[in-house]
């Protein structure tokens, strides 16, 4: 019988500059999740994709990771566009959304302030995702969305972060049957910007695919 990891709980007290934040947002939204938000996805896939945490109005909101903001609109419609997930995608999360062979997860599981975790809230994290990781038989690739994400993985993994160097497309293989695969992260303000198009994006689940189809 597969062991389904740890995770924290609606209460988690171990970051309290978190706890204090989603405390505010409880009584300024008492109807969002306001919450550690757990993964989305079957353990028994081979990718697993790694964010930073959820967004404020997005997963912090709906309580899936990757709902309610724009870096899950692009997310959601590469994967559905490239085999990974299928049905309609609403950012409310009422929908009929349903993931093929991959799973969602943040490396920090609670919404940070301005989006950026501390050093220290990342390593409270860390083992949530180290549990993970582990407790899925079939993983072949982790794509990490974004450079904290990535450093956080090969934390989770056991590699110090210098081991291997992120770059957007860039596919390591950290273990004998694990790949690492790096994209920026998916967010309004990469798009905006022009620092992540979504040819980009969709390149990136392009190899995926093709490494899982010649595996």
């Amino acid at each position: 019988m597969m062991t389904v990891p740890a995770a924290p709980s609606r209460d988690c007290p171990l970051c309290p500059r978190l706890v204090a934040f989603r405390h505010r947002w409880r009584q300024k939204e008492p109807d969002w999740q306001n919450a550690p938000v757990n993964s989305f996805g079957d353990l028994n896939t081979q990718v697993l994709i790694v964010g930073l945490a959820p967004g404020l109005r997005g997963a912090n909101r709906t309580g899936r990771p990757f709902t309610g903001d724009w870096a899950g609109d692009l997310l959601y419609a590469t994967l559905i566009s490239r085999g990974f997930a299928s049905g309609a995608y609403d950012r409310h999360g009422d929908d009929d959304l349903t993931l093929l062979d991959c799973r969602i997860t943040n490396a920090v599981r609670c919404v940070p302030p301005e989006n950026k975790p501390t050093t220290a809230e990342s390593k409270a994290c860390l083992p949530f995702l180290s549990a993970e990781i582990a407790a899925m038989p079939n993983l072949k690739i982790i794509l990490s969305l974004g450079g904290l994400s990535h450093g956080m993985v090969l934390s989770a993994l056991g590699h110090k972060k210098s081991a291997f160097a992120f770059g957007h497309g860039r596919m390591h293989a950290v273990t004998d049957t694990l790949l690492l695969a790096n994209s920026y992260h998916c967010s309004r303000y990469n798009t905006n910007t022009g620092r992540l198009t979504a040819d980009m994006f969709d390149l990136v689940f392009r190899k995926i695919r093709q490494h899982l189809d010649a595996s």
